[in-house]
Parts: structure tokens; C-alpha cells; sequence
């Protein structure tokens, strides 16, 4: 017996995570994603921490200098007072929002927008870092990147601090870490 079912047309929103080290081509997967859908006429906002300022204040920037215009934002709920009629939401190191990001990415999902995040997976010790666990749990989608071990030359998945700073949060890129595999980053 066939039973009709009523499916509505109306615009479905998902979360993809691009996850991995550092120097693994998050950011630049990012921003050709966002580029890809620009080019689709999707009408597109990015966002990054405002404590993020390596390379740019405003804009998100990626290890090989590729950049976009994005919003620098404290909080992550804030991300919803200027998301305006977005089609895509694209947020970057996501790691260093506070857990809120995840109420606020399920927000945007509910809301019919595709969101897509990147951050690192896990921190400087290998652990789970802040709300990226939660955040991968609910993704539709992930694609986790990895970049070299600079020490062996295999798939590296650590971020390994080279500076003696303490704490989980230290702002740096080629002058404070460096991709190893787990056995490197053990030595």
C-alpha cells in the first residue's frame, strides 16, 4: 500500500567541521568552500574569534596568505545578531569560542543555513580542545587534514608546542608550533 507522504520544500541547514593540526589546510579548505559558494551566488558571512589576530584583525587568513573579509566576534552567540539572510555561515578556529558555538551552530542548522567550521580537533597535548569534540558529534559532515611530521615526514595530527609558553591558548603559528605524528610529538 502506497502512503503519500508530505515532504515540504523548505531549506534544510548542516554542519560540516574541517578539523585537524595546525598547518593542515583547515583554514584554506575553508575559505574554498566559501569561495565556492560565493561563486554559486549564495550570499555568505565568515567569522572568526576577535583574539585571533595572527595575520589580519578582520580578515580570516590562512598559513599560505589566501584571505576573506570576515567578523571578529567576542562571543559566539553574537555570530546570530549579524547573520542576517546568510545562506552559508563559515567560522573559523572554532576551538577558541566558548561552548555556546555549539547552541549557536544547532541555531543556524534549525535556521536552514549551511554552516561550516573549522578548528583544531585537539590541542598542543593531543587532548580534546574546547567545544570541538561537542561540535563534531553534531556535524553532518567532517574532513579531518593532516599535515606532515616535521621530524619523520609522516601524516602529522599534532599541534606541537616548540615554545615554552604554559597554558592551553597560545596564540602563534611557525615561530610557536610545528606538525608532528604522535610518536615525534612523544619524544
Amino acid at each position: 500500500m502506497f502512503i503519500e507522504q508530505n515532504f515540504s520544500k523548505e531549506k534544510r541547514g548542516w554542519l560540516e567541521v574541517v578539523c585537524g593540526s595546525m598547518f593542515s589546510g583547515k583554514t584554506e579548505e575553508l575559505i574554498r568552500r566559501l569561495k565556492r559558494a560565493q561563486i554559486a551566488n549564495l550570499k555568505v558571512v565568515i567569522y572568526k574569534p576577535a583574539t585571533d589576530t595572527r595575520y589580519d584583525k578582520e580578515k580570516v587568513v590562512s598559513h599560505d596568505t589566501n584571505s576573506v573579509p570576515s567578523i571578529p566576534i567576542d562571543f559566539a552567540k553574537n555570530i546570530l545578531l549579524h547573520v542576517g539572510d546568510a545562506d552559508v555561515v563559515g567560522i573559523d578556529e572554532a576551538q577558541f569560542f566558548d561552548h555556546e558555538i555549539i547552541v549557536v551552530c544547532e541555531t543556524l542548522i534549525m535556521q536552514g543555513k549551511r554552516v561550516i567550521l573549522a578548528g583544531l580537533d585537539m590541542d598542543y597535548l593531543g587532548k580534546p580542545f574546547g567545544p570541538m569534540p561537542q561540535l563534531l558529534a553534531i556535524a553532518d559532515f567532517i574532513t579531518k587534514l593532516h599535515a606532515i611530521c616535521v621530524q619523520c615526514g609522516h601524516l602529522a595530527n599534532v599541534s606541537y608546542r616548540t615554545s615554552v609558553e604554559e597554558g592551553t591558548v597560545v596564540l602563534g603559528e611557525k615561530n610557536n608550533y610545528e606538525p608532528r605524528c604522535r610518536i615525534c610529538a612523544a619524544k
